[in-house]
């Protein structure tokens, strides 16, 4: 008799979380490494943040709380919700959990059966067919292409609807590719959703605030007032407020799924960490500026890595619209040789002979689910990133 579950037995570690383990093992061990494989600001948490985890330790703030989070902190959700996205939600219509990755899979566990469809645009965040597979369901991908900068097309969202579908997993901007979607290219989505009222859409707007170039950031149920009784709207504080370790997440939805993601909490975690949420609090109620600022040095070093990376023999980089990644194409470096007779024969490959060559720690695609690709995080001081990127050079230069 096996010890592991089957449903552990469906599921892999995070590839991202390995690679950047990996990279610090390296550094450890006194390599010198340019880690650009976590998704994490270098940004510190702003002091204002800081202050309000400090009063709260001060004030007693130190016991358990409701198991989906503080009332304080659902009405500074609702109030960002109607500021922010033009939606209207009660607190019951609220859950907070440790993290986005909690959130969505409370939601996902509470709701899924066997049988059950998930569809998942990819490139795609390495956890949610994992979560999917774990949830029973079945994660149904839908490849994009670089030449749409990645964007799922309405056409292959309604073929891969089937009577068995039960969510569409939504994210803009993109983990992994930066690409977010503008309010018409998501009023063509929405508008094939709209027709299968039997398809729940879960949308991770994580990346929010970190757009470019005047962009502007819509969310499906702004864009669609009518699947706003089955969408699940799920956000945190980790990347835009610089608060990857304080482990806030939150979404609003339907009362009756948000009850059952509740009850599904109690069970496992039960509350989010009281200290974290009362800082959650004053981010989201608190001063915005920082974020504007934040942005402008992001948009500096989103320019400088599409350019470096487009100079590179066999890449092309397409430039996003938002979060902190790019997603360069390395299918033109593919079964070429490195000066040691290794032959690039995919881009995991890639990857890893970078790594070992010349100390450049990148995701391949295959992790994401589209190749031959990798994933940079440019959320990382700008020296580094243009040595990275000079590396980066010298390495496909030298392949043959």
């Amino acid at each position: 008799m096996s010890l592991i579950s089957a449903a552990l037995k469906r599921i892999n570690p995070s590839q991202t979380i390995a690679i950047s383990n990996k990279a610090r093992e390296l550094k450890a061990a006194g390599r010198d490494v340019i880690a650009l494989a976590a998704g994490e600001p270098d940004f510190e948490t702003p002091d204002n943040i800081k202050e309000a985890a400090i009063k709260a330790i001060r004030d007693g703030q130190t016991r358990y709380t409701a198991v989906d989070g503080i009332p304080e902190l659902k009405a500074a959700i609702v109030a960002k919700f109607k500021r922010e996205n033009g939606l209207t939600y009660k607190p019951s219509q609220i859950t907070v959990g440790t993290g986005g990755k909690q959130v969505l899979f409370n939601a996902l566990v509470a709701t899924l059966d066997a049988g059950d469809e998930v569809i998942i645009p990819a490139p795609y965040w390495v956890s949610y067919p994992d979560i999917v597979q774990f949830a029973g369901g079945t994660p149904v991908a839908i490849e994009t292409r670089l030449e749409d900068n990645f964007k799922l097309k309405p056409e292959a969202l309604e073929a891969a609807i089937t009577p068995k579908t039960k969510w569409l997993i939504f994210n803009s901007p993109s983990n992994p590719t930066g690409s977010a979607y503008n309010r018409t290219e998501m009023k063509a989505l929405t508008d094939v959703l709209v027709k299968y009222p039997h398809v729940w859409i879960l949308t991770d707007d994580m990346y929010e605030h970190l757009v470019y170039d005047d962009f502007e950031f819509v969310t499906p149920a702004q864009v669609e007032p009518s699947l706003y009784d089955r969408t699940l709207t799920m956000n945190g504080v980790s990347k835009a407020y610089c608060m990857t370790g304080w482990r806030i997440g939150y979404a609003a939805g339907p009362e009756e799924l948000i009850k059952a993601i509740g009850t599904l909490q109690s069970q496992s975690t039960s509350n989010p960490n009281s200290i974290a949420q009362w800082a959650a609090v004053e981010a989201l109620n608190g001063p915005q500026d920082f974020i504007a600022a934040n942005n402008k040095v992001f948009k500096e070093r989103r320019d400088l890595v599409v350019s470096m990376l487009n100079q590179a023999n066999g890449l092309t980089c397409p430039k996003p619209e938002g979060a902190f990644y790019v997603y360069p194409s390395c299918a033109g470096v593919i079964g070429k040789k490195t000066s040691s007779g290794k032959v690039i024969d995919n881009d995991e490959t890639f990857a890893s002979e970078l790594l070992e060559a010349e100390g450049v720690a990148v995701v391949h695609g295959s992790a994401f689910g589209l190749g031959p690709a990798f994933r940079i995080s440019y959320a990382t001081a700008t020296k580094d990133l243009e040595e990275a990127c000079l590396r980066i050079q010298r390495f496909c230069g030298s392949l043959r």
